[in-house]
Formats: structure tokens, sequence, C-alpha cells
């Protein structure tokens, strides 16, 4: 019989996310969350995230601007729901308005390439959903059209905005924590099988578990190391429809810092990071949108709760860094350089598990 007092599971990430706006949607919004001049934002793509995008814009009294979608109709349906004044007929119109000053992509992953050449070469500023792009050639071409035309380009995985990990950050290049030996993430998700038509195993919509969720813990791991791994070595399962369902990977750097992940489309996992210093260790539970973690110390094994952030505002950090960058913050540019390293290490981990697209064939 199950014990009635155990812990609940964590909620899946729509559960979690719904949760975390319920929690702040009767608090002030902090003044200290937008603090760059603000930008006129449009959105592409009408889904889970534009929603979120949506809402956490609600929470900061402030809107979207414009919406685009492929079907138009839902485009509507969207602006209605959420009071965004501009529905584009066409992503072109959305391109050519004026009054738009960013752009955020929420399309699938393989998709975002072509948006983010129209908006970029527009003059758009852009923030656009994880995975940024399918790989790095791609994510060159970007880059390349954002320096051409003088706008950002923004990785929105939300990991690289969380203020929790700013603060995590200051402590360790401070010393405070000792110098990082490991990093173990773990992230598992249960999609069941059956359904190969949906995104997660769907070769046509990049699906897999690397693009999905191991960009969030390569993310992680990469935000905290000294230097881009250099040695990989891995395992992965692919599903029946050829693209990653299960990885397991260990990395190291010239530092000799080590990283290992594990992940899983198919199966059940904690979303848990541990990052490993000489005088402790860090805990960061539920860790994409973390705004809690626990520190060991190793010396007398006190634990110290660190809070900074709140999950509810997610999506508001990522918003509020790219205007930021947009400002000319140079931490807030300097995220980029980590999405970059990250998009090498899975385009070396896909090739090691030939995983390929249709769209690089």
């Amino acid at each position: 019989m199950a014990d009635s007092n155990s812990t609940a599971a964590p909620l899946d990430s729509a559960a979690a996310a719904k949760a975390a706006f319920e929690d702040v949607s009767e608090r002030p919004f902090p003044t200290d969350v937008f603090t760059a001049p603000h930008l006129r934002w449009a959105v592409i793509g009408c889904g889970v995230i534009a929603n979120q995008m949506a809402q956490s814009l609600a929470l900061a009294g402030r809107s979207l601007e414009g919406v685009a979608n492929r079907h138009v109709g839902k485009a509507r349906a969207f602006a209605e729901r959420y009071g965004v004044p501009r529905v584009y007929e066409s992503f072109e119109e959305l391109y050519a308005d004026s009054d738009i000053d960013a752009v955020y992509i929420t399309t699938p992953h393989n998709t975002h390439i072509t948006y983010l050449r129209g908006a970029l070469a527009a003059g758009k500023h852009v923030l656009c959903e994880k995975s940024i792009t399918l790989n790095s050639a791609e994510l060159n071409e970007a880059r390349t059209l954002s320096h051409a035309h003088g706008v950002v380009l923004m990785d929105a995985t939300t990991v690289l905005h969380m203020p929790l990990y700013q603060e995590l950050l200051r402590r360790a290049n401070a010393g405070e924590l000792g110098p990082l030996n490991l990093v173990q993430l773990n992230f598992g998700s249960y999609k069941p099988y059956g359904d190969f038509t949906n995104r997660f195993y769907s070769p046509k919509l990049a699906g897999g578990a690397m693009l999905d969720i191991g960009v969030y813990a390569l993310s992680l791991a990469r935000l905290f190391l000294a230097s881009q791994p250099d040695e990989v070595v891995s395992l992965g399962n692919l599903a029946t429809t050829g693209v990653d369902e299960e990885g397991g990977i260990v990395m190291r750097n010239a530092e000799g810092q080590l990283a290992t992940v594990t992940m899983s489309l198919h199966s059940k996992l904690p979303k848990r990071a541990v990052l490993s210093f000489d005088r402790c260790y860090v805990e960061v539970m539920e860790y994409p949108r973390a705004d809690t973690a626990t520190i060991v110390w190793t010396e007398d094994g006190r634990r110290e709760v660190v809070r900074a952030g709140t999950e509810g505002y997610a999506l508001c950090y990522e918003m509020a860094d790219l205007e930021r960058a947009v400002a000319g913050d140079a931490g807030a540019r300097g995220l980029f350089d980590y999405a970059s390293d990250v998009m090498a290490l899975m385009d070396r981990l896909r090739r090691e598990w030939g995983v390929v697209y249709p769209e690089e064939r």
C-alpha cells in the first residue's frame, strides 16, 4: 500500500508551468526584472510556449503587439485570447512591420532557421525557443545574419536566463565554493510509445531527446564548466523512427572538469543537477526553470538554501535578457557563446549516434 505521507511526483512540464503561473498571479510583479528599455514584441507560433509568453508578459503588465502563424485562424484566436492588436496574414507582413522591434520564435525546431532568416534580415531582434537551430551550420548562418543587420540573436533555453544560476555563478566565480570538479545531470520524460507521429519521436519535426531535453542539461553543464569539453564519450539508444530516445554522456574539458548527463524520452527521471565543488556540492531539482538550490558544505555537512528569481517568471527573464542585450549589456550578449558551444556538442553527439534529420541529408 502506498505511503500516504510520501512526496508527490513532480508535475510534467506543462502542469508545472501552469502551477508556477498560478503561484505568482496574485503577486506584485518585481521591479528588477525588466530593467532595459522595453521592446515591442511579436510572436511566431501559437503553441504552448507562445501562450506562456503572453501570460508572462501579462504578469508584468505588458502585452504582445503582434502574432503570426501558419494558420491565420489560430493566430486570430490567440490574439483574441490575449488582446494582441496585430494579426499578420503572412510572416512577410510581420517582418515588414516597423512597429515591431523583437520576435519570439516558438515553432518546432526544424522550422526555426526559416523564420530566423526572415526576421533577422528584416532587422528584427530575435529570441528563439530551444533548440535554437538544428545544427551549428544553421546557427552560424543565423549569427552571420544578425551581425550583418545589426540585431541581437538570443537562445531562449531557460537555464541560460534564470537568476538562480547567475547567483550561483557569482558565488562560484568569487571562489566561495572552491574549484568545480564534477557536474551530474539527469532529465527523463515519459513519452509513450504507439504514436510515433508526435513531435518527440518524429524526425520530420526534429524530435528526439537531445534537442528537446538534452539541451537543458548540456546548457547547464556548459554554463558552469570553465571551458568547452574536448573529450566526449557517449552511448545513445534510437527509437524505431531514427531519433534518439535515450543517452548517456561523459565529458571532460582541458581543466579536467567532468560532466555526466543521463537523459530519456521514454523513462521518467528526476530533473536533478548536482554541481560538485571542493568546498560543497550544489543540488538543484527541476532545474530547467529552478529558483531554489541547496548547498551542502563539505566541512560540516551544513545545508544552505539559496533562492533567486521565481519559476513563474522564467520567460520574462528570457525577454528581459534580450532587451538588456539590445541595450548593450555585455553579460546578456555573452550568453550566445554558451548556446554555440552547446550546439557544437549536440552536433557531435548526434553524429556519433547516427541521428540525421531530413533537412540535413
